[in-house]
């Protein structure tokens, strides 16, 4: 069909603006979630929260009550509307559908979330220098998804206005917690997908580092299981008793080093990654409790399963040897994907009529960055007998994703809607 966008650049730039100065971490995105459901409920959408787009008894890694009491009111005091707060009742996933009068068909996913970095405040950093940067101490857009939620704001925008030229209803997620691979799980468990045949993701960067660069899709995703390692031991004063304490810091140093000699696998990447230890209480006690922040990584689900089944191994004889009761908490998970050749085609068809991107920059397959969410999205699409696919959007970057420094060029805002938007009126066709 003809398609001419009228939503503009500098709406865009405004929507992807205000969300990077509102920068809010996995499951705990209220204001994020909140603006989204105003904006959408705005341009006539049924706008779905809450306990209708997760399913909580699945949830992994969501932060501590008083962390999250913090964050709410943190987004209540920076303008978050307490109506759409209180319709989240905790759960920040937000779900429109474009024609729900219609057959389900098509998911467009965008994420919302930021990463646990505390941004530059360097004027040579865009952000900082134009007043756009975090608010949120420790809480920074470094990743890039403040420019995907204001395109999925922008594809909303123009769907709705071509809403009567489709065939089929278009669902737009807006993923929290896509950070340690937290936020697609319960949407899909909540039965968001059930019924569709066609799913599009795309992620500014990752792969694709010069500007009006399309990659159509991905492979080569890392599966993941995030967990944490907590060991509690027997604390006893380290002058007069140290015989009688259980030296719980003792333990987790022989399990860091013993899960980084996990032997690799002989039939593809895996990974193996202790980022975080603390533990102890003072320099003259035996210390009773450590904690490890642990994650594994495979080419394949195998892969990865493989590496975890050896971490939980080693977790369990260590403790065991040094005399510890041990809980291992799985945070976060997500297995690999490959996006479909049908949905390729399809981008790379939409993408002809986008003069942003040049023909000679556009291909059909790129490679993954680690791990993303987005394939448990296309897990569970092509399981039901549908097609998917990761597009990566080309900017030129002035830092790497999770850097202080991360920016993007935002002249990619409205070509991304474009092709959205081209890529969904394709879709609407297929069977």
């Amino acid at each position: 069909m003809e398609f001419s966008p009228t939503v503009s650049q500098e709406q865009l730039v405004t929507f992807r603006r205000d969300l990077h100065r509102h920068a809010e971490s996995g499951l705990s995105e209220f204001w994020t979630a909140s603006y989204l459901a105003e904006k959408l409920a705005a341009l006539g959408c049924e706008v779905h929260l809450g306990d209708e787009v997760m399913d909580r008894t699945v949830l992994m890694g969501v932060p501590d009550p008083k962390t999250q009491e913090e964050r709410l009111k943190a987004a209540l005091a920076q303008g978050a509307n307490p109506k759409w707060i209180e319709k989240m009742n905790g759960l920040t996933g937000v779900m429109v559908d474009i024609r729900p009068d219609l057959p389900m068909h098509s998911v467009l996913r965008f994420d919302i979330d930021c990463v646990d970095v505390d941004e530059s405040t360097e004027l040579a950093h865009k952000p900082a220098a134009e007043g756009f940067a975090s608010i949120n101490k420790n809480e920074c857009h470094a990743c890039g998804h403040d420019g995907h939620a204001a395109i999925g704001l922008g594809v909303a925008m123009e769907l709705m206005r071509c809403k009567d030229k489709l065939k089929h209803n278009v669902r737009l997620i807006f993923e929290p917690a896509e950070e340690g691979s937290r936020g697609a799980y319960p949407i899909v468990k909540a039965g968001l997908v059930n019924g569709a045949k066609y799913f599009l993701s795309a992620h500014i960067g990752v792969n694709a580092g010069k500007d009006h660069e399309l990659v159509c899709g991905t492979q080569g995703f890392l599966a993941t299981t995030k967990f944490d390692v907590e060991l509690f031991g027997l604390a006893s004063h380290s002058g007069s008793d140290p015989h009688k304490g259980h030296n719980s810091i003792l333990a987790a140093a022989s399990m860091i080093l013993n899960l980084h000699a996990i032997p690799r696998h002989g039939k593809g990447a895996s990974r193996i990654t202790v980022g975080m230890v603390s533990g102890g209480t003072g320099r003259n006690v035996i210390p009773s409790y450590a904690k490890l922040v642990c994650e594994t990584r495979g080419a394949t689900t195998e892969i990865n399963q493989y590496m975890f089944d050896k971490a939980k191994l080693i977790i369990n004889h260590v403790a065991a040897m040094y005399e510890q009761d041990v809980k291992i908490t799985v945070m976060g998970s997500a297995g690999n994907a490959v996006s479909d050749q049908k949905m390729i085609d399809v981008v790379k068809l939409a993408a002809k009529d986008v003069p942003y991107f040049h023909e000679n920059l556009i291909t059909e397959m790129g490679e993954g960055f680690g791990t993303d969410d987005a394939c448990t999205f296309i897990n569970a699409i092509q399981e039901q007998g549908g097609a998917g696919t990761y597009a990566q959007i080309g900017s030129k970057l002035p830092a790497g994703h999770h850097n202080q420094f991360f920016d993007f060029n935002e002249d990619l805002l409205q070509p991304a809607v474009e092709l959205f938007c081209r890529s969904t009126f394709i879709m609407d066709t297929m069977d």
